[in-house]
């Protein structure tokens, strides 16, 4: 089960990866941030609204005395009460913060800059992991964080050249995305954990709909925006980024605990620069690469460990 779950980790981290990519392409067609962030999170709520109910028509369809298949067994679990409900919104809310935040970063400071101060997540959550647990994390899993440091800084590419002008509001911005990153992955997994996984995380889903209209009014909507090719854009974004790691998470977070699944989510940034690499066609140099292979490094290190405790 824990395999499965490290799996899933993975896998969430590097849909996340891909964002990045579709976000260019969205821009440059002439999207603006508000239609962009409101058609990811507007499409993937209606997304997750159709998986789940195709999953439950699955379930009815079982014969008596059967098991339902994989995707209709998602609809399974403990029903949500309304404070399951209100908990998994407000995961949904820290999940959209997440975005909001990086992306008022990313106006005033470098990206290589923001993305090191969004990865600061990977410490910050093995260490609220740990208070909430009140267990003090492992020597393997502050050498892995200090390994995944170092690597976002090559990865990152802020030895390039000159960080630019910091402003103070930027990077307060992005340690803030750090912060919300890290208690979205841990409380992905504590909120209702028994509860259906499709059903958590369109609950989820509702929640960053919910913020992101608030912060970004849903013009899109009315504009002819979604019938100018912005339909695309959102799906792709919706796909990779509201549908495919919400779920993820929500399955393999309570598998993984919070402070593994910290360290597995390290893997969005060398997706982030492989896409940029091979779709972009942008140059990455070879530190940058370096920084890939040592980010590889540091989310292993603790998967090895194990492994080589049981042998």
């Amino acid at each position: 089960m824990k395999s499965k779950s490290t799996w899933l980790i993975l896998a969430g981290a590097c849909s996340y990866g891909v964002l990045s990519t579709f976000v260019v392409f969205a821009y440059d067609r002439g999207f603006t941030v508000d239609e962009v962030v409101g058609g990811q999170n507007f499409i993937g709520f209606c997304l997750m609204a159709a998986a789940l109910l195709l999953s439950r028509l699955l379930a009815k369809r079982t014969p008596p005395g059967r098991t339902p298949g994989s995707f209709a067994g998602l609809s399974h679990g403990t029903p949500l009460a309304v404070k399951d409900c209100l908990g998994l919104v407000g995961v949904g809310v820290l999940m959209a913060s997440t975005g909001i935040f990086y992306y008022g970063a990313l106006q005033t400071i470098p990206a290589s800059f923001a993305i090191v101060l969004l990865f600061q997540f990977s410490w910050i959550g093995v260490l609220v992991d740990a208070l909430l647990l009140r267990k003090r994390p492992s020597g393997i899993e502050w050498l892995s964080i200090l390994i995944l440091f170092a690597g976002t800084l090559l990865a990152g590419g802020v030895f390039a050249g000159g960080s630019g002008k910091v402003d103070l509001g930027g990077v307060l911005l992005g340690l803030a995305s750090a912060v919300t990153y890290a208690l979205f992955i841990l409380f992905s997994g504590r909120v209702a954990p028994q509860g259906a996984p499709l059903a958590r995380s369109l609950v989820m889903s509702a929640g960053s709909l919910l913020v992101s209209f608030l912060v970004y009014p849903p013009a899109f909507l009315a504009n002819g925006s979604l019938a100018g090719g912005l339909l695309l854009w959102a799906l792709l974004l919706a796909l990779f980024g509201a549908v495919i790691p919400t779920l993820f998470y929500a399955i393999g977070v309570p598998g993984t605990g919070g402070g593994l699944a910290s360290i597995l989510s390290a893997a969005e940034l060398p997706t982030a620069v492989l896409m940029s690499a091979f779709v972009l066609g942008e140059t990455v140099t070879w530190p940058r690469w370096l920084g890939v292979l040592i980010i590889l490094a540091g989310i292993a290190l603790p998967e090895w460990a194990k492994l080589k405790a049981r042998r």
